[in-house]
């Protein structure tokens, strides 16, 4: 009997406050699923957020499932990085969780024209970065759709409506950066725990404190025993 196939769980940063952010996640998650074959299974952060609870337990879920999850994927992108997505990273490195940073925007960022986004969430081990330029990426799909005798003309927009071409050139787009992705996270899941053996326990023990987590310390202490002890059993710590 063959062994069953590893898969990771990925928490999926990102902002989801608008139907472009929604849509995106959605279908970037699902590329990943498919392109590696149900090895990386992406939780989405719309399915995390509960609209009808307090801020301070809505925080408290998404900082829990996070660190539940293997590996991290954080979306970096606008002119400004998303605070949330920034902090989230920023949590992952403390639990020294494998991250991958998705920069998908053709804008640069940062300090000066060579950074893509502030220097402060940069340089971090057990990272990769994939930078990519989706408008580019999207463009070149838009080709073959021209017409044969006249390629440099645009398809007239009817056209391209009805025949749905735009979210096809969307598609093919959205299933390119997902396949880049896969190969990211192949990457990372190989790399070596920075956290030394010994200070695991405490450090976790400490995580489990710091945020200031509604709920008993104890219950608490336990809840986080038990996801560093499944990393370990998972090789990933």
């Amino acid at each position: 009997m063959k062994p069953k196939k590893k898969s990771y769980t990925v928490y999926f940063a990102s902002e989801f406050f608008s139907l472009q952010h929604l849509i995106g996640n959605a279908y970037l998650a699902e590329a990943i699923y498919e392109k590696s074959h149900g090895k990386y299974l992406c939780v989405l952060p719309q399915n995390i957020e509960q609209r009808r609870t307090a801020s301070h337990s809505v925080r408290d879920a998404e900082i829990q499932t996070l660190l539940n999850c293997d590996l991290g994927l954080f979306c970096y992108g606008g002119t400004e990085l998303d605070s949330s997505t920034v902090a989230k990273f920023m949590f992952a490195k403390f639990a020294d969780i494998p991250a991958v940073i998705l920069h998908s925007d053709c804008r640069q960022t940062g300090h000066n024209e060579s950074a893509q986004w502030n220097r402060m969430t940069s340089f971090y081990p057990r990272s990769v970065t994939v930078a990519l330029d989706s408008v580019g990426i999207y463009k070149s799909g838009t080709q073959t759709h021209l017409r044969a005798p006249a390629r440099r003309n645009k398809l007239d927009e009817v056209v391209r409506l009805a025949g749905q071409h735009s979210s096809a050139d969307a598609q093919n787009m959205c299933e390119h950066i997902a396949a880049t992705c896969v190969n990211a996270f192949d990457r990372v899941a190989a790399m070596e725990p920075v956290m030394p053996k010994h200070l695991r326990e405490e450090v976790y023990q400490w995580l489990a404190l710091m945020p200031g987590f509604q709920g008993k310390p104890k219950s608490l202490r336990h809840k986080f025993e038990d996801v560093l002890e499944r990393k370990v059993e998972h090789d990933l710590l």
